[in-house]
């Protein structure tokens, strides 16, 4: 049977090369974006997320497989939560219903390697709390600051995401619906959306620090879209709540080898 996905940020990146990747296996991919695509909405705002899973829901007759959140941006702008995190939990949420009847229902969203990094964490707390007004506010004064301040937006609104995934993967909604929901965290990927950072000197060096990835350097946007396909394949029956961090590295350099230490005895004082 032909299984039918939804891919937001289907227009260029790894959205786009996901598409391309479920098409060749020979399912059905409703496309959203901006523009060039099934359905054109803007995910940052409240209206264009309700019109983009009204049309969706009329396009797919009510039944959707697959949901594979990708769209999502960069700058150090409030509009960066509005996307990366408020867009891509109200689609997902929007369209539970029509994941609710397929036989196999599947979901995944893509976080970041920037996940890791430092963030705001009064702009995470107001997106998981689901206050928007409060988290674009918190994100502003970011901004104000400057890019470089203002870049804090970016990581929080991932570290965001990989949270509610976590929280959200393993109660009734999902895993009670028999929905696996689940997150890819890319290192550095070869995008329209990175070109410029990677095409100048300065910006390679910066990215280069931020994310080492001394498995094969720089990631293609197939790379995250292969692995996105099989979260949300049929093979995939009990991963549910990660966000796995394929980033050619990056974690594992960054962050070690003790990740396990969270629930370790405390040696008396």
């Amino acid at each position: 049977m032909t299984r039918k996905y939804v891919v937001t940020g289907s227009a260029s990146g790894i959205g786009a090369a996901t598409k391309r990747a479920l098409l060749e296996q020979g399912a059905t991919v409703i496309g959203v974006d901006l523009r060039d695509a099934d359905v054109e909405a803007d995910l940052s705002t409240t209206e264009g997320r309700d019109a983009a899973v009204a049309r969706v829901l009329e396009l797919s007759g009510g039944v959707v497989d697959g949901v594979i959140a990708c769209a999502g941006i960069s700058a150090p702008a409030p509009v960066t939560m509005s996307v990366n995190f408020f867009g891509v939990t109200a689609v997902l949420e929007g369209l539970l219903p029509a994941l609710r009847a397929s036989s196999a229902p599947r979901a995944a969203v893509v976080s970041s390697m920037a996940s890791l990094q430092p963030v705001a964490p009064e702009l995470v707390d107001a997106g998981l709390a689901g206050d928007e007004p409060a988290a674009l506010a918190a994100a502003a004064k970011l901004a104000e600051q400057g890019p470089e301040v203002g870049y804090l937006v970016y990581p929080s609104s991932k570290r965001a995401l990989s949270r509610w995934v976590r929280r959200e993967s393993v109660g009734e909604a999902w895993a009670g619906s028999g929905i696996p929901l689940n997150a890819v965290a890319p290192g550095t990927v070869i995008t329209p959306m990175t070109a410029a950072l990677l095409d100048n000197p300065e910006g390679l060096a910066m990215v280069d620090a931020a994310v080492p990835m001394p498995l094969n350097y720089h990631q293609p946007a197939e790379s995250i879209a292969n692995l996105l396909v099989w979260l949300t394949s049929v093979e995939n029956t009990h991963m549910a709540g990660q966000t796995i961090y394929c980033d050619g590295g990056a974690d594992a350099t960054l962050r070690g080898d003790d990740i396990w230490s969270w629930n370790d005895p405390t040696p008396a004082a």
